[in-house]
């Protein structure tokens, strides 16, 4: 190590020690060098891993025989003569052009399915429940499993579209090597200490403490257990700021307005930037509505997740960012915020569909509620005097406020469209009815529409919100 320099962007193989499985030797990038007590500490972003997994490491894990260091860019010329942008060429075009007639094809694709998508179920032999749609006036077999339009519309196979208005997105190609290094050690918030996965923008003088204590009612963010314990003497809060819109047993939800309740929903979006990379921090609020699940005991309301939507959203986002707290995940409590969201759209008489992109994590919890919700309906289906009962894609959209094209993005993640006969059918195979029954057995907690006391606001008659 002492006759070899590692700077920042140099490649190698480091020892990730793994609890679960047996330690590996992933390449990873040097992000940043740092000395403690004259030793040297290296900051590593494990290639191919989510971010979350990144660390600081000593000397000893890296593996000096295979060092890459950093590669020198080199400035490409443009017609405007400006570097690092690529020339155009005929080849870049006839790419854009194909894209462009993928993502047109792929778009009358789902508007086909939705005006045309007339469902009605039998059972087969007992083995599998069949779907079936009207048929279609042409005779086209088309690939309805998904694979290739994932990989078309987005990396994620939920179709996307470019950002219209105000968003928590970030611009990804601003990130900087300061921005991509956890700057946060610890939080300590109520009984839970929590390691943050990701930087947030906290004040730089925070940054170097051991501990960072959060007041777990008004989220106002302190240097020392000293000065949370004096400030607790003052804060009256034992819930979130805002209106109490559910309660059923310990679970509550309170509705924040982004102007009215300002500091707190500011320190709410910087506890949450610690566990989200995907999305940026704005100190601009007043365009947003927080929904903060909560669970009660006699110390007061403690916060277990949220999510936030746009008071208008042209895009008819029903969330834009959404987030389960460490210590309460893979316990139900994501799914439950989902189900909360989409009562809302229910109430407010829309469809809905969260801000793209999604964390990993909140997609597999989207995919997840969405085939379950689906699945629900379908097989509750019925038959009307000895005829096949019918559905369309339109009324499992109305009924579960779920947006057409995720319904049938849902459908295609199932495998569950088949080209059968000159008509496109849905097939239920025992494996996906079981699979099914299996969750919603272990699905203990759900909303019940009777415990919500909540009415829409009409926004855009209020002004500037």
């Amino acid at each position: 190590l002492t006759q070899v320099e590692i700077v920042e962007g140099c490649r190698l193989p480091v020892l990730r020690k793994n609890q679960e499985h047996e330690d590996e030797w992933p390449l990873a990038e040097i992000l940043s060098v740092k000395e403690v007590s004259a030793r040297k500490l290296f900051y590593v972003h494990y290639i191919d891993f989510n971010k979350r997994l990144d660390e600081w490491v000593t000397g000893d894990r890296l593996d000096m025989k295979k060092l890459q260091f950093p590669k020198k860019e080199a400035k490409t010329p443009t017609k405007n003569g400006l570097p690092g942008s690529r020339p155009s060429s005929p080849e870049r075009e006839v790419v854009s052009v194909i894209y462009i007639l993928i993502y047109y094809t792929n778009k009358f694709f789902h508007h086909w399915l939705m005006c045309n998508f007339l469902i009605s179920m039998q059972q087969q032999n007992g083995n599998a429940r069949r779907i079936i749609p009207s048929q279609p006036g042409r005779k086209r077999k088309a690939n309805c499993g998904g694979t290739d339009e994932d990989s078309q519309d987005s990396s994620d196979g939920i179709p996307s579209a470019p950002r219209m208005t105000g968003s928590l997105v970030s611009d990804r190609s601003h990130d900087d090597i300061v921005t991509r290094m956890k700057n946060i050690e610890c939080i300590e918030l109520g009984r839970h200490r929590l390691k943050p996965w990701y930087f947030s923008p906290y004040p730089q003088e925070l940054t170097t403490l051991p501990i960072l204590y959060l007041c777990e009612f008004c989220l106002k963010y302190l240097k020392s257990l000293k000065c949370l314990q004096r400030h607790l003497t003052k804060c009256n809060l034992r819930h979130p700021p805002g209106n109490e819109i559910y309660r059923k047993g310990t679970i509550s939800f309170f509705e924040i307005d982004g102007r009215k309740n300002k500091t707190y929903s500011q320190n709410l979006c910087l506890l949450a930037k610690c566990f989200l990379d995907h999305k940026t921090l704005y100190y601009d609020t007043d365009p947003f509505l927080f929904y903060v699940m909560t669970e009660y005991d006699s110390k007061g309301f403690h916060i277990v997740g949220y999510f936030s939507k746009e008071k208008e959203s042209t895009e008819d986002y029903n969330v834009a960012c959404i987030l389960t707290l460490p210590p309460y995940q893979r316990r139900g409590y994501g799914k439950l915020l989902i189900e909360f969201s989409y009562e809302l759209s229910k109430v407010e008489g829309k469809t809905g569909t969260p801000e793209k992109p999604l964390s990993d994590l909140g997609l597999l919890s989207y995919r997840s509620y969405w085939s379950q919700t689906i699945l629900e309906i379908l097989m509750d289906l019925k038959p009307d005097n000895g005829e096949r009962p019918q559905i369309t894609i339109n009324e499992i959209s109305e009924i579960t406020s779920v947006k057409k094209e995720d319904v049938i993005s849902t459908l295609q993640y199932l495998n569950l469209i088949n080209y059968y006969k000159g008509q496109y059918i849905l097939t239920l195979s025992e494996d996906i009815v079981e699979g099914h029954e299996r969750a919603m057995q272990k699905r203990h907690l759900r909303i019940d529409s009777k415990c919500l006391h909540f009415t829409p606001k009409d926004w855009s008659k209020r002004g500037k919100w």
